[in-house]
């Protein structure tokens, strides 16, 4: 049982915002911590606005690489022609760091961090980010942004504003950030989104056995060193205790399909 957040609590978050606060809807916001099943009904436009609002505060958190930088023109390249997934309009950007890792959006932003890209090919970066946009496609992302906001007591509060949605807070960014670090997708997820990396590769004219290479090149570097992919809005592939099995299952395929790996 979820346990129920009171309303004073829910209140001094909101308050920070004071642009945000002038529009509340006072009765929603004071069932906010109790009624779990109204907290549900936030629309669609709202998540969809929410995320963006997120995504704009995570970009301005980190170190964006410039359209002339290196790793910007080498996505450009491996992404090129590459313009949405489901009719759902996409954006890439390059964090500049050591982390490994990267991540997507419902509302199609899709970051890659630079030390992904330092040690993988860019069949492999293709691979990596197939995956990622399974999960927009498949609505994972949607529904793990509402569960964070759920989780962080947030869902309530946010829906009870008007329909034009204010930035997000520090502490709401921090609150949903913390919970968006610690989701994982199930195991019917994670296969759905290596199923649909794997048939975007093909569909792109490129060997899916990249697939298999990206597995197998962050499960050796998990083995050896013991690290896991930090940041972002979700934890990539290696950070789930199934790799091998997934490993296993992305050579079944490339062995059916006649594909060397």
């Amino acid at each position: 049982m979820k346990k129920l957040i009171p309303v004073v609590c829910l209140c001094a978050v909101i308050l920070t915002g004071c642009s945000v606060a002038q529009n509340l809807d006072m009765v929603r916001l004071a069932q906010g911590g109790a009624k779990i099943a109204q907290s549900m009904t936030i629309s669609n436009d709202q998540i969809q606005q929410y995320v963006k609002s997120y995504i704009a505060q995570s970009d301005a958190k980190n170190t964006v690489c410039g359209s002339g930088d290196p790793y910007t023109i080498r996505l450009n390249k491996i992404l090129s022609g590459i313009t949405n997934v489901e009719g759902i309009p996409l954006n890439f950007k390059v964090y500049k760091t050591n982390d490994i890792n990267a991540f997507a959006c419902a509302d199609g932003s899709i970051r890659v961090y630079s030390g992904l890209m330092d040690v993988m090919s860019d069949d492999e970066v293709l691979g990596v980010i197939g995956h990622e946009m399974g999960h927009v496609a498949h609505q994972d992302t949607k529904n793990a942004f509402k569960n964070a906001l759920h989780t962080a007591a947030l869902m309530d509060v946010l829906a009870s504003t008007s329909s034009t949605v204010a930035a997000l807070t520090d502490s709401q960014f921090g609150a949903i950030a913390q919970n968006l670090a610690s989701a994982k997708y199930s195991k019917n997820q994670e296969n759905n989104a290596d199923d649909y990396g794997y048939s975007f590769l093909k569909k792109n004219g490129k060997n899916p056995a990249a697939m298999v290479k990206a597995f197998q090149k962050l499960k050796k570097m998990e083995d050896a060193s013991g690290a896991r992919a930090t940041g972002g809005l979700a934890q990539l592939f290696s950070t789930h205790p199934d790799i091998n099995k997934r490993i296993e299952r992305m050579q079944a395929k490339c062995k059916a399909d006649g594909y060397n790996y």
